[in-house]
């Protein structure tokens, strides 16, 4: 039985109303599969790009876009088409299309067609998994106890492992596994020269500073707007703790996707199930990250929230207008962290930008509140460089955009 058709199959009551039930769900399947097939063949061959059909949250909003971008073309038939439209928005179009077939075939309308892949990289990391939870324990033990120098390397320390565990992406890979089977903290000596942008003291003084200075009772709240799921969501959450713990926030707030999206970025059900995969570890130091992490969830010290905006094809720029609820919502926070190459795509427009523009201007006017962008560069786009430092990199290494090799801290904002 395929995934599509068991997604919809019930425990049986009786033989005849699974048997119905188990029907309808593989009439639904060849349903998406026909509707996944049309917009293959309508990509493949360089078909107009039509409007979304299926009623839901973001369904009018994507329409005007669509006529937003037709507006912009001066061909006769004014059409926008696969192969010479911008490629962020057929991008982010085309995984919108593989949700619209989803939910055109109940009863799978609520089947995430990539939670597969997501969790067998989960699964295949655990050895890192393990070392990271046990890694995070044993520093807890002794957290009280570090002076400010000590606290500041781990806290560079669990930034980087949050930056190298955006490695694994499986939209770069076409759904391939690209689990992270070694130990990463033995490796961040390895991978420091690859860091291209190193903005992690200002994020540094800036938290260091307001827990030296805030009073009693009030909030310091980092927001964190998530990119993968798997074994990139585990080394945020562990980042995510280790700012609680160590007191240089208060309240951290992840923001995730609404519906599948880019093969493995994380949904609600994701990051839930994230949780309670940690929780119910047979490993002692593993399952206590998982306890930890239900707590701060029911206390209110770990707040998810979800919006359409992250699945729309709108760069970062267009939110105070598009989404005025979340951009207020953003404005709360102290310090905001960009996971990923998706969120640096549409922060900078994903333009053509020179190397050497700077990161505040090619941000375009979106400055909620400090930012941070903790990205491996898979994208033919980077800002922020010293002069000669892209020139120098293309001539050494001809791909260094797109393989994930490389990475950056690129912050935005007043100390």
């Amino acid at each position: 039985m395929s995934p599509l058709a068991a997604a919809a199959r019930p425990a049986p009551d009786s033989d005849r109303p699974c048997r119905t039930f188990l029907a309808k769900g593989m009439e639904a399947e060849k349903k998406a599969i026909s509707l996944l097939s049309k917009l293959r063949n309508e990509l493949q061959t360089d078909k107009p790009i039509i409007p979304l059909v299926e009623k839901f949250a973001d369904t009018d909003i994507w329409n005007q876009y669509l006529e937003h971008q037709q507006s912009l073309l001066s061909e006769s038939d004014g059409k926008p088409r696969w192969f010479y439209s911008p490629w962020l928005f057929v991008e982010c179009y085309m995984y919108r299309r593989i949700h619209e077939a989803v939910i055109q075939s109940p009863p799978i309308d609520d089947f995430d067609v990539f939670k597969e892949s997501k969790e067998q990289n989960f699964f295949e990391s655990q050895e890192s998994i393990i070392a990271l939870g046990t890694h995070l324990q044993e520093l807890l033990k002794t957290i009280e106890d570090l002076d400010e120098n000590n606290l500041k390397n781990e806290f560079f320390k669990l930034l980087q492992i949050s930056l190298w565990g955006n490695k694994c992406d499986l939209s770069l890979s076409s759904g391939n596994t690209i689990s992270q089977k070694t130990n990463i903290i033995n490796s961040l000596e390895h991978f420091r020269p690859f860091i291209l942008v190193n903005d992690m003291e200002h994020l540094w003084s800036l938290l260091s500073n307001r827990k030296k200075t805030r009073g009693k009772g009030t909030v310091s709240r980092v927001d964190i707007v998530l990119d993968n799921s798997g074994f990139e969501l585990v080394t945020d959450l562990i980042l995510a703790d280790f700012l609680l713990s160590s007191k240089l926030a208060t309240e951290v707030h992840f923001y995730g996707k609404t519906i599948p999206w880019f093969v493995s970025d994380t949904t609600i059900h994701d990051f839930n199930w994230l949780i309670e995969q940690v929780k119910h570890s047979n490993h002692k130091h593993l399952s206590k990250c998982g306890v930890d992490w239900e707590n701060y969830i029911k206390m209110g010290r770990w707040v998810y929230h979800d919006h359409i905006f992250w699945t729309l094809p709108h760069e970062f720029c267009a939110m105070s207008q598009v989404a005025p609820d979340l951009y207020a919502e953003l404005q709360k926070a102290h310090l905001i962290l960009f996971k990923g190459d998706l969120n640096y795509r549409k922060l900078t427009g994903d333009r053509k930008w020179e190397f050497t523009i700077p990161f505040h201007q090619a941000l375009n006017g979106f400055h909620p509140a400090p930012l941070c962008s903790i990205r491996t560069l898979k994208a033919e786009i980077q800002v922020g460089l010293q002069p000669g430092q892209g020139e120098q990199l293309t001539a050494s290494d001809p791909n260094w955009l797109t393989t994930g090799k490389y990475g950056v801290f690129q912050f935005d904002g007043p100390l």
